[in-house]
């Protein structure tokens, strides 16, 4: 099914306030999909939202908070398409030998089991209706075949963990409607990574493409550039 003839659906995106995020948002928009735009703060959503127009919403959301997460899919409703965006990036120039054990919880709190959490609530959804697409925006540094990045071990476990997680939800999900994919960008010019050389749109296009996939598109991979990549 081509993108101009597929149905619209409700997408939402996680760390949606600006960045990779809001480019995600702004690529799904533009393929006629319904948009919520859901960050923590919710001020800064709501200008997102306003600047991609039309019925695009925007919602507070804590992907730690089990609290925020209801209040979210309350305030949402059901949605065909969730974009696991929010991610953080703390440790950069540590060691796994020195790396403080609170940053190592940090990082799985909000990159895996945040993903993990938002992913919970909207699935059911999309379950009962027979079609959904879940994505979860990983890293290379993730990948047991790329190498772990040792220089911020903290975050590749968490995106190595948030891998693991989107195999399993694939395989729960199977034959029933919902797609459950991980995308590696690569390194985006975002706040996280300001000297990389890939614009946030470029990476968003990829994404978008995973969030909109076919009936008979795959689920459990790890995709780089639309092609499935080793974990």
């Amino acid at each position: 099914m081509s993108e101009t003839t597929a149905p619209r659906r409700t997408a939402l995106v996680t760390g949606a306030n600006r960045g990779l995020g809001r480019a995600v948002c702004e690529v799904l928009a533009d393929l006629g999909h319904r948009v919520v735009v859901a960050g923590r703060d919710e001020r800064e959503a709501g200008r997102v939202a306003a600047e991609i127009g039309g019925d695009t919403l925007a919602v507070a959301l804590d992907v730690t908070d089990d609290k925020s997460v209801r209040r979210c899919r309350e305030r949402a409703g059901a949605v065909d398409i969730l974009v696991n965006n929010a991610g953080v990036l703390l440790d950069g120039g540590t060691s796994p030998s020195s790396v403080p054990p609170d940053l190592v919880e940090r990082h799985l709190r909000v990159n895996t089991v945040g993903a993990w959490r938002v992913s919970q609530a909207f699935l059911p959804d999309m379950l009962e209706r027979g079609w959904g697409r879940i994505v979860m925006v990983s890293s290379g540094t993730g990948a047991f075949s790329n190498g772990l990045f040792p220089g911020a071990p903290a975050y590749s476990v968490s995106k190595a963990a948030l891998n693991a997680v989107t195999v399993l939800l694939a395989g729960e999900t199977r034959d029933r409607g919902v797609l459950v994919n991980a995308v590696n960008p690569g390194r985006v010019r975002t706040r996280m990574y300001p000297s990389a050389e890939q614009t946030p749109r470029d990476a968003a296009v990829d994404i978008a493409w995973a969030a909109t996939l076919p009936e008979d598109g795959p689920t459990g991979t790890f995709l780089r550039a639309r092609r499935p990549i080793p974990w």
